[in-house]
């Protein structure tokens, strides 16, 4: 069974020192789960009893296709008016507690592992009727539609249920979740769960065209960007522009897994 890692808030006490593993450079980002404290939460408008985390957002000259939250609904809380953009499709992966989706007239109940994705203008409604609070990925991009594709459908599914697909030639220590079909071209993005094995490794600088964001769900790694060897563990989030060399060595002694967005199957943007 997967366990997911889910941010709590809080601030750390005054006798504490200023030391973690903050990294923001021109190439990639670090931000690790110390940082996601009180003082750096969000309220967005129509949401009630609810803050977020804003990990990722487009900025000009860095990651520029994609925003990600983590969302804390308290019980009773949600909204019926979650998204005001009307070119945004959404991911919702949910790490801690339960959530209630309504879409086409349909109400889903998704747990941890829980996954949605919501092309634009679902009107889509999202509630927390548990008693305890509900935490859960929200990553949004605007829709690049072209001519002759059909919108995306809506997909619930779980990643329980869902066979990890080994990558070729790694004796099964690097396996992906995969939630949507990569040759379904009507897709611009994909959200996967990737996970290693103790001792699995990418054993090569991936350099490609595709913006990241990684959040870590369990365990911990060396993680290789740019020119540097950071070490990161559950609760963290590695954000990288595109060209962004990236490897990994996952020592263990645990599974290291995380959450993974990347941009796909789309012409790269001539200009404005």
């Amino acid at each position: 069974m997967s366990t997911y890692y889910a941010p709590k808030g809080g601030l750390p006490g005054q006798d504490q020192l200023l030391t973690d593993r903050a990294i923001f450079t021109d190439a990639y980002a670090v931000i690790p789960k110390g940082t996601m404290r009180d003082i750096t939460t969000s309220f967005l408008p129509f949401w009630e009893d609810t803050r977020l985390w804003v990990i990722a957002r487009p900025m000009t000259g860095f990651a520029e296709t994609f925003s990600q939250y983590i969302m804390e609904v308290a019980p009773g809380g949600g909204s019926d008016r979650p998204e005001t953009d009307a070119r945004a499709q959404a991911v919702l992966f949910v790490v801690e507690g339960a959530i209630s989706l309504s879409v086409n007239g349909d109400t889903h109940v998704l747990e941890p592992g829980g996954y949605a994705y919501l092309p634009p203008n679902s009107g889509w409604t999202l509630r927390n009727t548990g008693d305890a609070p509900a935490r859960f990925h929200w990553i949004r991009k605007a829709y690049q539609a072209v001519d002759g594709l059909d919108m995306p459908d809506v997909l619930i599914l779980n990643e329980q249920d869902i066979a990890p697909i080994p990558m070729p030639d790694t004796d099964g220590k690097w396996a992906t979740t995969r939630f949507v079909d990569p040759s379904d071209l009507r897709h611009d993005m994909h959200v996967t769960v990737v996970t290693f094995e103790p001792g699995g490794v990418i054993p090569f600088l991936e350099t490609h065209v595709m913006e990241h964001g990684l959040y870590v769900l369990e365990g911990k790694a060396a993680y290789r960007l740019n020119n540097d060897w950071v070490e990161v563990e559950a609760g963290d989030f590695m954000w990288l522009r595109a060209f962004c060399p990236q490897a990994c060595y996952a020592g263990g002694p645990g599974k290291f897994r995380y959450l993974l967005y990347k941009d796909v199957n789309r012409h790269a943007p001539l200009g404005l």
